[in-house]
């Protein structure tokens, strides 16, 4: 419980300015799954800088937004086939991990794309998997257009919380493969070492952030369902080149809570990641054309003989494909506010201050939350909700 003291200490603590930020759409301080042995016991000596306080109140809602995260299974769809007459690589069923695995994932889309030493490709989708697929088939040399019904701003991973999280919901862990889990640990380390490279830019499209996971109790824990997919967590297999997370000794903190643990971790910056990846690969001599597909047939209508598939949860239509199962998420964005620099992870929900606006979303009290559900649909309630939970940690609701 938090005492009126308490609340006054966390206030007092929280006002001047300093540190950085986090929390996703996944679970606490667990960017990379619960069980990725990132923990250690204890962080002896360090003190949290001074933290801007949250402005959490549900009038400074300016938009809320709803993800279907594409989850596969068996994990992404990479394979090849011949389809109207094209050669087609596939690359879409990402989960929760899309923007994290996109230049990994694009790497083995583009080999696959240029096999046989065609020159010219199609890409399908402008979200992320379509932008770095695009964009490495060109500085490999290829000719490239994409071919989407909507840009960016309209696609789902534009809707995306922006958190480095490349084991989030990306497969079932009894339904993989076998060499699964390798060929992933490729497509993160190849991602995270490419994210490395866009460190410091203008606009930071790609920053660090530090994250603070707060619980009232012992470390709360995703129950079991019944039934339910066992999600696969392989965060152990980046363990030598992912900061972990820490317990902090109390009084080393000013968060009214009985555990704090403290990480660090990378994060995206959407907007203008999306916008710097767009405007590179149009500079670089590609087109971007408007163009619906209702079916497999529509690709005949395109020039180019190799076509890779980025369509994300859009392929669960346009290719039938009812191994995509929705996992619905929804974001309330906030005014942002340029002096806090810091996230949090309270009661199933987290905070993510972003440059566009501070990132809220409620993640549920079970793996299972959104599973299955295609609703789109924004949830005011929800949002409201989940605001007023991180206000009762500054003082308010």
């Amino acid at each position: 419980m938090t005492t009126t003291s308490s609340r006054r200490a966390i206030l007092a603590g929280l006002s001047g300015l300093g540190a950085t930020s986090l929390a996703g759409c996944v679970t606490p301080d667990r960017t990379l799954g619960r069980s990725s042995g990132l923990i250690a016991s204890s962080r002896p000596g360090f003190v949290v800088p001074p933290l801007a306080p949250l402005r959490m109140s549900a009038d400074r809602i300016t938009k809320i937004t709803v993800c279907l995260r594409p989850f596969r299974a068996a994990g992404p769809r990479l394979d090849v086939e011949n389809v109207a007459g094209k050669r087609v690589v596939h690359n879409y069923g990402h989960g929760g991990s899309g923007w994290s695995l996109s230049w990994g994932s694009s790497t083995i889309a583009a080999r696959n794309a240029l096999e046989g030493g065609t020159r010219e490709v199609a890409v399908i989708g402008c979200g992320a998997l379509g932008l770095t697929s695009a964009l490495l088939l060109q500085r490999a040399g290829a000719k490239v257009t994409i071919y989407a019904k909507e840009r960016t701003p309209q696609a789902r991973s534009f809707r995306a919380t922006g958190t480095w999280s490349p084991d989030s919901r990306v497969a079932d862990a009894d339904k993989v493969a076998p060499g699964f889990p390798a060929l992933w640990e490729e497509m993160a380390r190849t991602s995270y070492a490419t994210y490395q490279t866009l460190l410091g830019l203008p606009g930071e499209p790609v920053s660090w952030s530090d994250r603070y996971s707060l619980f009232d109790g012992p470390a709360e824990t995703h129950p079991h369902v019944e039934g339910a997919v066992r999600f696969a967590e392989y965060g152990d297999r980046l363990k030598d080149i992912v900061p972990g997370f820490h317990e902090l000794p109390a009084g080393s903190h000013p968060f009214p809570a009985a555990r704090v643990r403290h990480g660090t971790s990378m994060q995206f910056n959407v907007t203008d990641l999306a916008h710097m990846l767009t405007n590179d690969f149009l500079a670089e001599g590609g087109a971007i054309v408007a163009m619906t597909f209702d079916t497999p047939a529509d690709l005949a209508r395109l020039k180019e003989p190799v076509v890779v598939n980025c369509t994300g949860y859009g392929a669960r239509a346009l290719w039938k494909d009812e191994t995509i199962t929705p996992v619905r998420g929804q974001i309330a964005w906030l005014a942002p506010q340029p002096e806090v620099r810091y996230g949090l992870f309270y009661r199933h929900v987290s905070v993510l201050p972003r440059p566009d606006g501070i990132v809220v979303q409620q993640v549920g009290d079970s793996d299972m939350w959104g599973y299955g559900v295609a609703d789109e649909r924004p949830d005011r309630a929800e949002a409201e909700n989940a605001v007023a939970t991180i206000a009762g940690l500054f003082g308010g609701a």
